[in-house]
């Protein structure tokens, strides 16, 4: 059983709690995830170690609220238990030699973007944020971005929170501006990440983005996670989740994603209507 020490609302469906998991604390790096399960019934899911301190053993994990196991999560409080937390899990962002990098997260994927700005920055690298929400209301961790970040782009949809437009609009502007960046990591949205790459691939920016795909055991064994990079089939829980943007089927990626989209939303509509009869 894990104890969660802490509890933070982001926003209105977004969470962050602080976990106390020592043992993946320990080994845990930027890029890599958990596979927790709420209650010994609960389903597996994956969530991606957005901090980590292997000072205190806290593991940060920062989710939205979408479907069923994460609506059960959010009732937990501080002081409560989860059944499983499993990690650190996939492989860690490789960061070695970086010197001037843009860091682009759109919504929620800000949660996984923060911690590699992070690294980047405490290892002496340039760091280019670029973080793009709907609205202003939306936004998560702007303080802890500014702090690790040389520049820091914002944008909205509605203009309500930095610029108005696109992720896309404020790298395409930096790179035709001069900046040369060793790597551009994306981490947000499925059609974000794609057109970044659309965006970097005509100037031969390398740029590799982080895919979370359906999961179940994060072994490589249900195969649940597969996605075809550069023609092959890769398994994102063991081969990931990083991976060269470029040579990525974001086409079929988003066809599987939305594969059980509807039931999801049922069983998330259910449980929300049980619990409130309940009370």
């Amino acid at each position: 059983m894990y104890k969660i020490l802490r509890k933070t609302s982001l926003n209105p469906t977004v969470t962050l709690m602080e976990i106390d998991a020592p043992l993946v604390a320990r080994k845990a790096e930027p890029g890599q995830f958990i596979i927790l399960r709420v209650d010994e019934d609960g389903e597996r899911i994956p969530l991606t170690i957005a901090d980590f301190d292997r000072n205190t053993g806290k593991v940060t994990i920062i989710f939205q609220i979408v479907g069923e196991t994460t609506y059960k999560l959010n009732l937990k409080n501080e002081g409560d238990y989860i059944c499983d937390f499993v990690g650190p899990l996939g492989k860690a962002t490789e960061t070695e030699g970086l010197k001037k990098v843009a860091v682009v997260g759109g919504g929620v994927g800000c949660a996984i973007a923060y911690p590699v700005a992070k690294k980047l920055h405490d290892i002496g690298a340039e760091v280019h944020t670029i973080a793009g929400f709907r609205n202003k209301d939306l936004v998560i961790l702007e303080k802890e971005f500014a702090a690790v970040s040389d520049k820091f782009c914002k944008m909205s949809d509605d203009g309500s929170w930095g610029e108005k437009g696109l992720v896309t609009d404020a790298l395409k502007k930096l790179i035709e501006s001069g900046e040369n960046y060793d790597e551009v990591i994306a981490i947000g949205p499925l059609i974000m990440m794609k057109f970044v790459c659309l965006t970097t691939k005509p100037f031969g920016v390398k740029t590799v983005v982080s895919m979370n795909p359906i999961m179940i055991d994060g072994t490589g064994m249900c195969g649940g996670c597969r996605l075809t990079v550069g023609g092959e089939t890769k398994f994102a829980c063991v081969d990931g989740p990083d991976f060269d943007g470029h040579l990525v089927d974001f086409d079929e990626a988003m066809k599987r994603g939305a594969t059980y989209k509807m039931r999801e939303r049922q069983r998330h509509e259910d449980v929300c209507n049980l619990f409130k009869e309940v009370k």
